[in-house]
């Protein structure tokens, strides 16, 4: 773990212990004594006489000192309680303040649930899950900073940290995300619209380019992650972007030329596909949107196999004539064929300002191009413009990604036959993940397929959405770290804890969270589900810790190694 440091043995709150637990090496604010519980449904705990349910927030961070073991909680519930019921019946005017403070606190009180998530016994290092309960009247006191550290790391531990956040109501206090198991593993940052999804992103993403832990590809939906992204504070413009923190390490790329020209941002590298590098699965994948039946995929397939690399461009060459005459010698259906190359037909119209029938040499290719950054460590942004529409963003990242993928499994499987480097991770961030990622789509496209292979090809996913609920659930279930801002739709939270313990009792902190800058992190780059404050993006702070580059080396490969 990350502390060294051991725990003395700190001794159980007093019913009447108001404020701080006893002496000990590590001090904690006191916050009540256990009462009742169990290991399914959580524990309670009565609130110190001095202790007011309103300054209490769900999804507090608190430790319960047991008669062995410490236990690091997270808070649930909060619930009013009494000693008996006459009490409530013959409550008192609110005009007398000398009852109603005699009450309270021993008459009436307030009730913390707790889900305890790890525990440790006293005086050791390690943590172990959950297996047990605290004793009664096990004392309970706010988290210190210590405590966070033990858990989370710190970033003064080397590049392995990462600060994403504070607990809440300790805005001085840092919790990290481990940036070496974040990467390892593809992941998921969710909340309704303007939660603070794409800060959130792009704070993770600082984090990776700065100790370079990953390449990142951004299909850059908005125009949020270059070179600048719009921000709701009234007294700024905007919020630099990835490009103004790492000038050196993030190229941008951009379908839109005119849109960049607008936003009067430099253009480093237009984007033009050529329409080879489209494929069959490429197409299916737009099916809802182009409209496409069984029939269309069959003519589909039966094209790629009589011109492989040119089938686009021999369909929409087609006339009347030339149609009758592939279905004469292919079996393909005239009437099938005739519609797919009017849907094809609308598909290149909307994407003329990028799709080219040929490009004039291999350096035009932007899939060679981004490909040759990635490999050596430079991170990409590929912004879209006006290209925005799904049947726009669908097919480029799907062709990208592709692509990408399919050229990192044959350098990965050439390192491990010995014959050539092994790349640098990299990881793909895709905003409106759904739109390839449902449970009709998740099955056959290159997403999926990322999503489902842990990382066995250096390769990784950052979904970025309002809506897990139109996630497949096999996905989801495969994402190793989920940041989670407020959601209000039942579907939606149900989504994003599937398959984690103790769903129930964390639903109510995801429905409590803030509207802005509040997020439940859990899963694989953190030991225990927190709830953090997060920091705030492109601020002083910000800006400065940017600046402390970790001096790593990158492994970098020529593009003339990837063939």
């Amino acid at each position: 773990m990350p502390s060294t440091h051991k725990n003395g043995a700190l001794g159980a709150l007093s019913l009447s212990d108001a404020t701080s637990l006893s002496p000990g090496p590590r001090q904690r604010m006191a916050m009540g004594t256990v009462v009742r519980g169990s290991l399914q449904a959580g524990i309670q705990i009565k609130l110190t006489g001095d202790r007011s349910v309103e300054d209490i927030r769900a999804g507090k961070f608190v430790v319960i000192d047991g008669a062995q073991h410490e236990f690091f909680a997270m808070i649930t519930d909060v619930s009013l309680d009494c000693t008996s019921p006459q009490v409530l019946a013959n409550p008192p005017s609110p005009d007398d303040a000398f009852l109603r403070q005699v009450l309270s606190g021993t008459s009436t009180f307030g009730t913390l649930t707790l889900k305890p998530l790890l525990m440790r016994p006293r005086g050791a290092i390690e943590f172990d899950p959950v297996k047990t309960v605290p004793t009664h009247f096990s004392g309970v006191g706010e988290a210190t900073e210590e405590d966070i550290a033990d858990i989370f790391g710190a970033e003064t531990q080397g590049g392995d940290y990462f600060h994403i956040g504070s607990p809440l109501d300790m805005a001085d206090i840092q919790v990290c995300l481990d940036l070496n198991k974040f990467v390892e593993r593809s992941n998921g940052i969710f909340g309704k619209s303007g939660t603070g999804k794409t800060f959130l992103t792009r704070i993770c993403l600082c984090g990776i380019i700065k100790h370079k832990k990953a390449v990142n590809l951004v299909f850059d939906m908005h125009g949020e992650y270059g070179w600048k992204g719009t921000t709701e504070d009234p007294t700024k413009e905007g919020v630099d972007g990835l490009k103004k923190y790492f000038p050196d390490k993030v190229r941008v790329f951009t379908l839109d030329r005119a849109a960049a020209l607008r936003r009067k941002v430099p253009i480093e590298n237009d984007v033009h596909i050529p329409y080879s590098q489209i494929s069959v699965d490429d197409i299916l994948l737009l099916a809802n949107e182009l409209n496409l039946n069984q029939s269309a995929a069959e003519t589909t397939y039966l094209l790629e196999q009589h011109y492989p690399k040119r089938w686009l461009t021999e369909l929409l060459k087609m006339d009347g004539e030339a149609i009758k005459a592939f279905s004469e010698i292919s079996g393909a259906n005239a009437l099938s064929l005739g519609a797919l190359k009017r849907k094809l037909g609308r598909m290149v119209e909307e994407c003329k300002g990028f799709l080219r029938e040929d490009l004039p040499g291999e350096e035009d290719d932007a899939v060679r191009q981004i490909m040759g950054c990635l490999l050596k460590g430079t991170h990409v942004v590929l912004e879209f413009g006006q290209y925005r529409k799904p049947l726009q963003y669908m097919l480029v990242a799907n062709i990208l990604t592709r692509q990408i993928h399919k050229n990192y499994i044959e350098l990965t499987e050439a390192a491990m036959g010995d014959k050539g480097k092994k790349p640098m991770p990299v990881v793909i961030t895709i905003e409106e993940a759904h739109k390839f990622l449902s449970p009709a789509l998740a099955q056959q496209t290159t997403f999926g397929i990322i999503a489902r292979e842990l990382r066995k090809y250096n390769v990784t996913l950052l979904v970025v959405d309002q809506r897990p609920s139109g996630i497949d659930d096999e996905v989801l279930s495969q994402l190793g770290t989920r940041i989670t801002a407020l959601l209000n739709d039942e579907r939606d939270i149900d989504a994003v804890l599937t398959g984690v313990s103790g769903a129930q009792a964390l639903r109510g902190v995801l429905a409590s969270l803030d509207s802005k800058q509040q997020a439940l992190l859990l899963g694989h780059a953190v030991p225990m589900p927190v709830v953090v404050q997060s920091r705030t993006y492109d601020d002083s702070e910000f800006k400065r810790s940017m600046g402390e580059f970790n001096t790593t080396a990158v492994v970098e490969m020529d593009i003339n190694d990837w063939k």
